[in-house]
């Protein structure tokens, strides 16, 4: 799990969706003024949940179609927030695994399956960031962003419902350790990375550039065909605007993915989420956490500790993960590894775009396929294209121990 920039920080978060509030006293503001509108007589029940094909561009909805639930709907849903339907926690608070019918609350086990994030009182900021989630995600439209399907606001009650995602976090395959759990093989890897580089642009690309500020492998959930989708918009933030470069703004985040400038400065361009995601790709190679104060000293900070091999082929195979079992094309990592050196430049104006990123990666996922392409034409027992099958000794061995996360237990925030 991450540390957090600036732990003691307030953000301001009026600035992070069409809201103006005040801090303090936000949670007294009329529901007209703090939430855009919303259809809730419009079904959410029409898909199934994996990617849509039918939009595969995104966009961003003239309204949200979201369904207000009322709290006695959603206490029915999760078994009255039992324990044993808790998915993870996070600073915002739990999450919780429901079951929800369209007119009325299912029963448990039956009906439309829905992941529930239930504000804790003591969240700081939670109003805030409940009211970024429906304000910009819930116009939001696009098959590598997570589905909100409604909200409820009661009283001091406030409440997220999603749509449930079957394979966790990216972070839960990354990092967990132990028999029963599966490596993610490379081609995967690069599917999912991909997807969550598509979400990523589409984003960056929307009239008014929304900035995510909270790109990790956490906040990358995966359906059942392992299809990647952005969650958690509760530190969204409009792009910069009349020719500006950036924003400023406090800072918030987590320790290890945040752009060195925003740290530095507060100033928030639109590629500092570039930087959040070459941290993430760096992450997918070497299978290592962006922070891990575990590790020896001088080795805590991912990108201090691994940056400078990444331009070095022979320490590049030292340090890829041993848990691919050197089960990938060598120019494919090599080419990866490029094009996180790009994304982890040090100033923003040198680091690709979103939508060159995909690009980028559209090449390497090639690569994998012609090198499939000549296996299945070689009528002896090896392989035609070029492996690995180094060990490196900063890994621990496969199926060894090792910290985990739950599959919706984001890494702790700033509050």
């Amino acid at each position: 799990m991450g540390n957090c920039c600036c732990a003691d920080a307030q953000v301001d978060h009026r600035n992070s969706s069409n809201i103006a509030s005040t801090p303090g006293t936000s949670k007294y503001i009329s529901k007209e003024s703090a939430l855009s509108s919303s259809s809730a007589g419009n079904s959410i029940f029409s898909t199934s949940g994996t990617i849509d094909e039918s939009n595969p561009n995104g966009e961003i909805l003239p309204t949200s179609n979201l369904r207000i639930f009322s709290f006695a709907e959603l206490k029915i849903a999760t078994k009255n927030f039992k324990s044993d339907t808790v998915l993870g926690e996070g600073g915002f608070g739990k999450v919780f695994k429901g079951w929800i019918d369209e007119k009325y609350p299912a029963k448990s086990g039956s009906g439309y399956v829905v992941a529930v994030k239930k504000l804790n009182s003591e969240s700081m900021q939670g109003f805030e960031e409940w009211q970024a989630e429906v304000n910009f995600l819930g116009r939001l439209s696009h098959p590598n962003l997570v589905r909100l399907l409604g909200y409820c606001w009661e009283d001091k009650e406030l409440l997220l419902v999603y749509e449930f995602m079957q394979k966790g976090s990216l972070e839960n395959h990354l990092f967990r350790r132990g028999l029963a759990v599966q490596p993610i093989p490379w081609n995967l890897r690069l599917k999912i990375v991909l997807g969550a580089a598509r979400g990523l642009a589409f984003l960056h690309s929307s009239e008014k550039q929304i900035i995510y500020r909270d790109f990790k492998a956490s906040n990358i959930l995966l359906d059942a065909n392992y299809n990647a989708k952005l969650s958690d918009f509760g530190l969204a933030k409009n792009g910069p605007m009349g020719g500006a470069s950036h924003v400023t703004t406090r800072v918030m985040g987590t320790y290890g993915y945040a752009a060195p400038e925003y740290v530095a400065t507060g100033h928030l361009y639109v590629k500092s989420d570039v930087f959040g995601f070459g941290v993430v790709l760096l992450e997918m190679l070497t299978g290592q956490r962006a922070l891990d104060t575990n590790r020896p000293s001088g080795q805590h900070n991912l990108v201090d500790w691994l940056k400078p091999s990444l331009s070095d082929r022979r320490k590049l195979m030292r340090i890829m993960d041993p848990r691919l079992e050197g089960q990938y094309p060598s120019k494919g990592a090599i080419q990866a590894a490029e094009l996180t050196l790009k994304c982890l430049g040090s100033e923003p104006r040198v680091r690709p775009s979103m939508k060159e990123v995909v690009e980028s990666l559209e090449r390497i996922q090639a690569i994998k396929s012609k090198s499939k392409a000549r296996s299945r034409q070689t009528t002896g027992h090896h392989n035609n294209h070029t492996t690995t099958h180094l060990r490196s000794p900063l890994h621990p061995r496969h199926g060894s121990s090792g910290t985990g996360s739950h599959a919706y237990q984001p890494s702790p925030r700033a509050r």
